[in-house]
């Protein structure tokens, strides 16, 4: 009686262990499943978004805008770069496993009449995000141009101004920053302020190269404020205005 109930166990036993082993890899298979649907969540979820260049005097950066992902504070991005026509990425040492969403480029687009592209992605917990493109960027064409800085100096019913054009980040031989005049045909247009009025009504009084510009005929005691841009012809495109110089004539 005993070892036919034994035996009874026995076979119960065997049955379950066998359905058990039956049972592993579908086990192995679902939970691998979840995984990678997990995984993929969190890729799709960390992937940068709104990858652009923006430049400024040939100053370039690439800058992007985190993912969907609320609350993930470990998660780090890799930069990459090329020209437009090659088939290899160049990895930017300086951006690569950073924290911020910003990659300085300007070095690496020096050559401002080459069209380039930039590529971020993003990492957490040992899982990678796919890559998010730039727009073509073309230095040239893309930058946007500062002001002038403008200097004031007053006399009797005029004032003089000096005007000087950006400065690029390259440099000469020498050193010396190169000017925006070197790669544009720039125009300056200069802007008079009557502080009796108000200050929208810019009038423009100067437009052309000339970096020291007499205007005259005003009146004294009254206090004028200059502001300058700079434009090219040749893309339709002004900067913002310069800062505001004031001075009250004697």
């Amino acid at each position: 009686m005993l070892l036919s109930h034994g035996a009874a166990l026995l076979s119960m036993r065997g049955i379950t262990l066998s359905s058990l082993c039956l049972l592993m890899p579908l086990l192995q298979e679902e939970i691998t499943m979840i995984l990678v649907l997990e995984n993929r969540d969190l890729q799709d979820s960390i992937k940068p978004q709104k990858v652009e260049f923006r430049s400024l005097n040939f100053n370039s950066t690439l800058h992007w805008q985190p993912g969907t992902a609320r609350g993930a504070r470990d998660i780090v991005y890799f930069v990459q770069y090329k020209v437009y026509g090659q088939s290899t990425w160049q990895n930017k040492a300086d951006c690569w496993g950073i924290q911020n969403h910003v990659c300085d480029l300007t070095r690496e687009t020096s050559d401002i009449r080459e069209p380039y592209y930039g590529r971020v992605k993003a990492a957490s917990a040992g899982v990678y995000s796919a890559w998010s493109l730039s727009c073509r960027f073309t230095p040239w064409r893309e930058t946007m141009i500062g002001p002038p800085t403008v200097a004031v100096v007053h006399s009797n019913k005029s004032i003089l101004l000096k005007l000087q054009a950006p400065r690029s980040p390259y440099r000469r031989k020498r050193g010396s920053k190169i000017p925006m005049t070197n790669y544009y045909d720039l125009l300056y247009q200069v802007f008079i302020i009557n502080n009796l009025l108000d200050e929208r009504h810019r009038v423009l009084v100067y437009e052309g190269k000339d970096k020291v510009i007499k205007i005259e005929d005003l009146r004294p005691g009254v206090s004028y404020c200059i502001v300058a841009k700079t434009y090219v012809p040749m893309l339709e495109r002004s900067s913002a205005y310069s800062s505001r110089q004031c001075t009250v004539l004697q």
